[in-house]
């Protein structure tokens, strides 16, 4: 077909494979990693009935618009993914779950993991606090030999629950530091439960030296990163993007090099934002702010890692440099060890000398 001015049309401008950008994901919780497929055979075998707006979500490949915002859209999540994680019942369903999870980082050109997990949500039905643990732990192990991706956990408590139960799990991560947990964490509705409420479960995990990564700054606004902050001395942040409502919040999170997970589609999904635009990663990248996208619940929100990035190409205009130095900040983020850092930031410049 001729153009308008008589020629043929030019050809598309090629774009680098997002998939091939080596990275680091620091935001994948654990129930929320599983694949669609997986959690419907699951769901099938144990005779579980899933709540339809999941089923229709599962199989439609559109995930469920919640608008967690309010107390009951954020109920609506929840009751999906508990009845998700209900279909977790067996060592060899986390042995599964696992293994697909760290196919699937390698498939969006993940190198490094750190996938966050609650134990005490498996406990019940895997012989108590301790099995459950070991039996993640295992899976970890055996999933990143297979696959050859590195894999950490990063155990997170809930703060909707006791801050004597969060005390009880960061003593717990810590004992298990050798064997693969790298951080603790704080998840679940951040109106629920003050930051400082958990101080001293988090100091338990930083003396036992583990990386502080609370969720904040998701559902409220920046004065729950500030929280962490101060009250938890977060060295990241899960979410994090309300960050960029202040100013001067932005330059202490960009003075101090405080990394924010932060999950686009994630924030869509749940209202936090309305369109992937309005998500505001140029304001945060802009001020200086170090960035790991994540997909935080791929399960229920329909996209994996890359999928971020193409967000923030298509919607938000980043460059394949920019992109690139995304990987970069994902990397240096993480807790990976020093070689393992340089053979991706290697990996990222090659990407991006590469030809498109």
């Amino acid at each position: 077909m001729l153009s308008s001015s008589g020629g043929y049309p030019p050809n598309p401008p090629r774009v680098r494979d997002l998939s091939e950008l080596p990275k680091a994901h620091l935001h994948l919780h654990f129930t929320g990693s599983m694949r669609p497929t997986t959690l419907l055979e699951l769901a099938d075998k144990y005779g579980v009935r899933l709540p339809e707006a999941l089923t229709d979500a599962l199989t439609s490949g559109e995930p469920p618009r919640l608008r967690a915002t309010d107390e009951r859209g954020w109920f609506r999540f929840q009751r999906l993914y508990d009845a998700a994680r209900s279909c977790l019942r067996e060592p060899d369903d986390i042995r599964r779950l696992v293994r697909e999870a760290a196919e699937e980082e390698v498939r969006d050109g993940s190198g490094w993991l750190e996938i966050q997990v609650d134990p005490t949500s498996y406990a019940p039905r895997l012989g108590g606090l301790i099995p459950a643990l070991e039996i993640i732990l295992d899976a970890v192990d055996a999933a990143a030999r297979d696959t050859g991706i590195g894999m950490r956990v990063l155990v997170a408590a809930n703060r909707m629950k006791h801050p004597l139960d969060a005390r009880t799990l960061a003593r717990l991560a810590v004992r298990y530091a050798d064997r693969g947990i790298v951080g603790f964490g704080l998840s679940n509705d951040e109106r629920r439960g003050m930051a400082r409420d958990f101080d001293r479960a988090f100091a338990i995990a930083r003396e036992g030296g583990l990386l502080s990564a609370p969720h904040g700054g998701e559902l409220t606004g920046p004065a729950s990163v500030r929280d962490c902050l101060d009250d938890l001395e977060a060295d990241r942040i899960g979410h994090g993007v309300r960050a960029a409502e202040d100013p001067r919040l932005l330059k202490r999170l960009a003075d101090r090099q405080v990394t924010c997970e932060v999950c686009p589609a994630s924030n869509v999904a749940l209202g936090v934002y309305d369109k992937p635009e309005d998500v505001p990663l140029r304001t945060l990248f802009e001020a200086g702010v170090p960035l790991a996208l994540g997909a935080d619940d791929p399960l229920l929100f329909g996209s994996r890692l890359a999928a971020q990035y193409e967000i923030a190409r298509n919607h938000h205009g980043f460059t394949d440099p920019e992109l690139a130095e995304l990987a970069r900040q994902s990397v240096r983020g993480s807790t990976a060890p020093e070689d393992v850092k340089a053979k991706l930031l290697a990996g990222v410049d090659d990407w991006l000398t590469a030809p498109a």
